[in-house]
This record gives C-alpha cells, sequence and structure tokens, in this order.
C-alpha cells in the first residue's frame, strides 16, 4: 500500500485503512468508487482530484479530526461535540512560528511617524551669527546649527516603515498553531449562539428610568463581569481571559472595559496571534473560530483541489468525505 501514495507524498499515518485491507497483499487499484470499504468509518476525510496526482495515486486522505465541546454562554453547559480538522486544532507547537508571527505583526502595527527637523527645516535666516575672527569667541553659524538650543537635529526619527514580510502560508500555520497549543491545554472554550452577558429586567428598568448611571452604572458593571470571571476561576488570579465574539457584544464589552484586569473582550477582525497567547485562556464564539480557520487555511494541501472537490464546512459536526461529481 505504501506505493499507492508516495508519489503524493503523503505518509501511511494520513490513511486509516479497515484490517481486510492491510492484510492484502495485493490490493486493487482504489479509486472513489471502490474506497468506500477499505476507510474506517469516520477516521478520514476523503477528498479526490485525479487530474492533479501522478498515477497510480488519485486519491488524497487527509488526517482525522478532533473533537470540540460546545457550551452554552454563560452557564457553560454542553450542547453537543463537533469535530475539527486535526490541522486545523492540532498541530505540534512551533515556538519559531509563533515568534515570527508576533514579531510580524508587532512591527506592522507601529505607526513609524516619530519626525524632528532638520538645520534646513528649521524656520529663520541663514546670516551667519558673529564674524568669523575678532571677537575672541568660538566661530559660530546659523542659528539653525544642532549645537544650538533650538536648532535642528543632527540624526533625528524620520517617517519611516517598520513593516517586514512574512509568508502567507508560515503566517496561517502561525495561527492555528496558537489555537493548537489552546486548545492540547485546555484553554479553548468554544460557545453556540453568542457569548453575551446576560443582566436582569430590573437594571435595564433602573437604566430607562434614569436611575442608574455613570458611576454607579460603571460599578455594577464592573461587578458583574467579576462575578462572571470569578465563578469559573477566569479572573486575574488565574491569568486574564480573552472574548472572541463575531460582532461586538454592547453588554459584555462594557462590562469588560469596567474589569480590565480581569478579561478584556475582541472582535474577531481585531485579534492577532499574539492576543491568543497572552491571557490565561480564549472564550470564543463558534462563529468566530470557524471565521479565524477559513481565514488561515491556505498552506493546507487540500486548498490545491478546491475547484474540483466538494469541501466540508469548518466545525462540520458530520465531517464525512464529500466528493464532488464527476459532471
Amino acid at each position: 500500500m505504501q506505493q499507492l501514495w508516495s508519489d503524493a507524498n503523503i505518509s501511511a499515518d494520513d490513511i486509516a485503512l479497515c484490517p481486510e485491507a492491510r492484510n492484502r497483499s495485493s490490493p486493487p487499484n482504489l479509486n472513489r468508487d471502490n474506497i468506500g470499504p477499505y476507510l474506517q468509518p469516520r477516521c478520514v476525510r476523503l477528498l479526490a482530484f485525479p487530474l492533479l496526482l501522478k498515477p497510480p495515486c488519485s486519491l488524497l486522505l487527509l488526517a482525522s479530526t478532533v473533537p470540540v465541546t460546545l457550551h452554552r454562554f454563560p452557564s457553560l453547559e454542553p450542547l453537543g461535540v463537533t469535530q475539527y480538522l486535526a490541522k486545523h486544532l492540532h498541530l505540534p507547537l512551533r515556538r519559531d512560528l509563533l515568534q515570527r508571527a508576533i514579531v510580524y505583526e508587532g512591527d506592522n502595527t507601529r505607526q513609524g511617524t516619530a519626525s524632528s527637523k532638520t538645520r534646513w527645516e528649521v524656520a529663520g535666516s541663514h546670516r551667519k551669527i558673529i564674524q568669523q575672527k575678532g571677537t575672541g569667541r568660538a566661530r559660530a553659524g546659523w542659528r539653525q546649527s544642532p549645537i544650538r538650543v533650538g536648532g535642528g537635529k543632527a540624526f533625528g526619527p524620520h517617517p519611516r516603515d517598520f513593516g517586514t514580510e512574512l509568508p502567507r502560508k508560515m503566517y496561517d500555520k502561525a495561527w492555528r498553531t496558537a489555537l493548537s497549543w489552546r486548545y492540547r491545554r485546555g484553554e479553548l472554550v468554544v460557545c453556540e449562539g453568542g457569548v453575551e452577558l446576560p443582566l436582569s429586567e430590573d437594571f435595564w428598568a433602573l437604566v430607562e428610568s434614569g436611575l442608574l448611571k455613570g458611576n454607579l452604572r460603571e460599578a455594577y458593571m464592573r461587578k458583574q463581569a467579576q462575578q462572571l470571571v470569578g465563578a469559573y476561576g477566569w479572573g486575574k488570579e488565574f491569568g486574564r481571559t480573552l472574548f472572541v465574539t463575531s460582532q461586538k457584544r454592547d453588554v459584555l464589552y462594557e462590562a469588560l472595559e469596567n474589569a480590565g484586569e480581569d478579561g478584556r473582550a475582541l472582535v474577531v477582525d481585531d485579534v492577532d496571534v499574539k492576543d491568543l497567547l497572552e491571557d490565561g485562556r480564549v472564550v470564543v464564539e463558534r462563529e468566530a473560530l470557524d471565521e479565524i480557520l477559513a481565514r488561515h487555511q491556505s498552506d493546507l494541501e487540500f486548498k490545491m483541489a478546491m475547484g474540483a472537490v466538494g469541501f466540508p464546512k469548518v466545525g462540520d459536526a458530520n465531517p464525512g468525505p464529500r466528493i464532488a461529481s464527476a459532471g
């Protein structure tokens, strides 16, 4: 069986066959019509693109999936289990990739707007201050000289671009490596149905009546946020918590702004690799997690066959093989 996938650079560990197929000394040529009996159910994803692989290999079998528990927020009641690709949430730790991604993000975040004036940009006359000889004083030229108070800067900063480059595939893999590190440590909490902080009807009644505003409202929001993170051990004593949402949740964001030492909330568009690593844990909406994985998977092998294969959605609860029809 090794010769079947050796030309496609696929290891034997990537293919899960039933015991009957492993015991055969000369298995038939596999294709999408007869592969079914040889595969263990729910173990692999089957992607076919016969035009891209050298014969006799016509199939690409990717790695297995990993289970992810979906929770209801804020009770964290388990709602079910979904499956994600192991190449999405179970990559080995690569400190070099994470370091390069964080440096890349930091460099491109710098504004580079620091500026100073040279002697040619300082306003004023360029007349010589005193004559060259006969005064007994040191020689002096312009008032804009760098050695004069109020003069120009000799080697001062000027606007520049601090941005660096990083290959797209390396950056995408760093994203999934950071998520995988959180997943293996049990610090990735995926919530279904949105992450929002529920408040009582009495609170909203006081807000509408105008009795709860200013510092009183901020104190109440702060207390609610502290009670939430304290109930699950997510406070500052155990490392802050990062909440990632697909869109802005007004109540949650306001509460965490007043309790910044215990956690923070970010929209998925504002999250970087560094954000996934610097807090104690990550609580993310399923929609936000799917969006992150959909954006950062350019290095995966099955992107090559996207035009020929019907791909399951990220986080599909039933990750069975989906093969496009020949027509």
